[in-house]
């Protein structure tokens, strides 16, 4: 059994690529949206939660489990790993290496939380890979909570979206780097502003979570935890679960 978790539903974006590679398995997903959004929140708090949230994901029978949150993997994942030396853990990667290679206007831009843009992990990666670029990052303000309340498209949305949005466009970027697993619910919003702001320019979204769930398959394989019993799915939250049992439904 797959167990995943996140600070509210965005971690179904993580899920929705991990059912392609793994379509006989079985997953548990948590939902930590009583205390949603964890970019302002503080290492401490987080690492706190995420243990919890572990021995939840360990107690349902969980043999892996992915992170499924830029900022809980920044802030926990190592102390996670230190902590459960038996239990394989994902974490997000800052998908900054693909986006690099790509750009023609050698501009990349990332959206994220406050506490992946800090984080060791982010800023590690960005030092490593992105001597020759420019990198224009912004908070996707209100963006987490678009996605918790199921509201990912119209104009509110699309305000919100452009808010943030804008002053990595207005930088050059025709690249955009997701960092934060609720934000691919926003792409075709992210798109369609995009479009409405610069027309003449193409715009490619990466979303991290594919290369993810990749490795997460080649781990299991590698230590045997892929299961052929047939799929199946278990929601919890730690707050009122209706609006992540209905992003769930839109994945199928």
């Amino acid at each position: 059994m797959v167990g995943i978790f996140d600070s509210g539903s965005g971690g179904l974006s993580v899920f929705r690529e991990l059912r392609k590679l793994l379509p006989e398995e079985s997953f548990v997903y948590y939902s930590d949206n009583a205390h949603c959004p964890y970019g302002e929140k503080g290492r401490d708090y987080i690492i706190s939660r995420a243990r919890w949230i572990t021995d939840f994901l360990l107690d349902k029978g969980a043999g892996i489990i992915v992170v499924a949150c830029n900022t809980a993997t920044a802030a926990a994942i190592s102390t996670l790993r230190l902590e459960y030396p038996d239990v394989p853990f994902i974490g997000m990667e800052p998908a900054i290496k693909p986006a690099v290679k790509s750009t023609s206007t050698g501009v990349v831009g990332v959206l994220a939380t406050a506490g992946t843009l800090k984080a060791d992990k982010y800023l590690n990666t960005r030092e490593k890979w992105a001597d020759n670029v420019k990198i224009a990052e912004h908070i996707g303000q209100g963006f987490v909570e678009l996605v918790e309340k199921g509201q990912t498209s119209g104009p509110e949305a699309e305000a919100i979206v452009k808010d943030s949005l804008q002053p990595i466009l207005d930088e050059g970027a025709d690249i955009i780097v997701l960092g934060c697993t609720h934000y691919p619910f926003l792409s075709e919003t992210i798109s369609k502003v995009a479009a409405e702001l610069y027309p003449d320019r193409v715009l490619k979204i990466i979303d991290p979570a594919p290369a993810v769930a990749r490795h997460a398959l080649e781990v299991m394989e590698d230590k045997n935890l892929v299961s052929a019993e047939g799929f199946s799915m278990e929601l919890h939250a730690s707050g009122d679960d209706t609006n992540l049992r209905k992003l769930y439904k839109t994945l199928y």
